[in-house]
C-alpha cells in the first residue's frame, strides 16, 4: 500500500530532478550543495559516492579494497565487537568496544546473534573464527589484516572504528560505493571525506589496472537523485 508520505515523497523526488542537467558533470562543491540544498527526504539522509574505476575485479589482482578514516566522523554511531583473549579484554572495552568476548562471542554469532557492524580479533585467536568465516564473510565482517581489524592494537582499532570508518571494495564493474556522512554535514566537512576517500582510493590503484583509473563519480542522497561528479574538481589526476 503506497503510504500519503510515500507520494509526498515521490513528487518532491521528481520535481528535485527537473532541476538537475544530465548533460552536466557537476564539480564536487556544487553537487553536495544541490543535496543539501534539495532534501527529499525527513529523516537525516547519508551522502553516498558512487565510482566507477578502471579495473577488473574477476581478476583477483586488481580487487580494490580498504578502510578510510573519515575527519568529519560519518554521523553513525557504529557498533563494534573485539574477539579477544581474556588479556585484552579490558583494553577492549576501556577504548569503547560494544561487544568484548571470545567463545560466548563466537557462540552468538554461529546462532546469528550479530548486533555489531564492525568486528575486531586479535592474531592469537583467528583460528576460533575461521568456524564462523562462512557467517561473517557474506556479511563483510570478517576480521582482515589488510583493513586493520586484525590486531593486537584493540585500543587502537576501536577507537579508529568509532570515529569513524568506511570500508570500501570494488563490486561487479568495478563501482565502488560509500556513505561518507551525513547531508546535515557542513560542506567542508563533506568535502573533508570525499578528499581522504580518493585519497586512500588513489593509493589503493592495483598496479595491473590500465588506462584511466578514475573513470565516473557520482554522489547521491539516500532517497534523493544521483549527480555526475567532474573527477578533476576532487582530484587534480587519477
Amino acid at each position: 500500500m503506497i503510504t500519503e508520505e510515500k507520494k509526498l515523497n515521490g513528487k518532491k523526488l521528481r520535481s528535485v530532478k527537473e532541476k538537475i542537467n544530465t548533460d552536466t558533470k557537476y564539480s564536487i562543491t556544487d553537487a553536495i550543495k544541490f543535496l543539501q540544498e534539495n532534501k527529499v527526504a525527513k529523516f537525516n539522509e547519508t551522502l553516498e559516492v558512487v565510482v566507477k574505476l578502471g579495473v577488473n575485479p574477476a581478476n583477483s589482482d586488481q580487487m580494490v579494497r580498504g578502510v578510510v578514516d573519515m575527519p568529519s566522523g560519518t554521523g553513525k554511531k557504529i557498533r563494534v565487537a573485539v574477539i579477544t583473549s581474556d588479556k585484552n579484554e579490558e583494553k577492549a572495552k576501556k577504548a569503547g568496544a560494544d561487544i568484548v568476548g571470545l567463545e560466548s562471542v563466537i557462540d552468538d554469532i554461529k546462532a546469528k546473534k550479530i548486533d555489531f557492524d564492525i568486528c575486531i580479533a586479535t592474531p592469537d585467536v583467528m583460528p576460533k573464527i575461521s568456524a564462523i568465516a562462512r557467517i561473517l564473510g557474506p556479511k563483510g565482517l570478517m576480521p582482515n589484516p589488510k583493513l586493520g581489524t586484525v590486531t593486537m592494537d584493540v585500543e587502537k582499532a576501536v577507537k579508529q572504528a568509532k570515529a569513524g570508518q568506511v570500508e570500501f571494495r570494488t563490486e561487479k564493474a568495478g563501482i565502488i560505493h560509500a556513505g561518507i556522512g551525513k547531508l546535515s554535514f557542513t560542506l567542508d566537512e563533506l568535502i573533508a571525506n570525499v578528499s581522504a576517500l580518493f585519497e586512500v582510493l588513489i593509493k589503493a590503484r592495483p598496479s595491473g589496472a590500465k588506462g584511466a583509473y578514475l573513470k565516473e563519480v557520482f554522489v547521491a542522497s539516500t532517497m534523493g537523485p544521483s549527480l555526475k561528479v567532474d573527477v578533476t574538481s576532487i582530484v587534480n589526476k587519477g
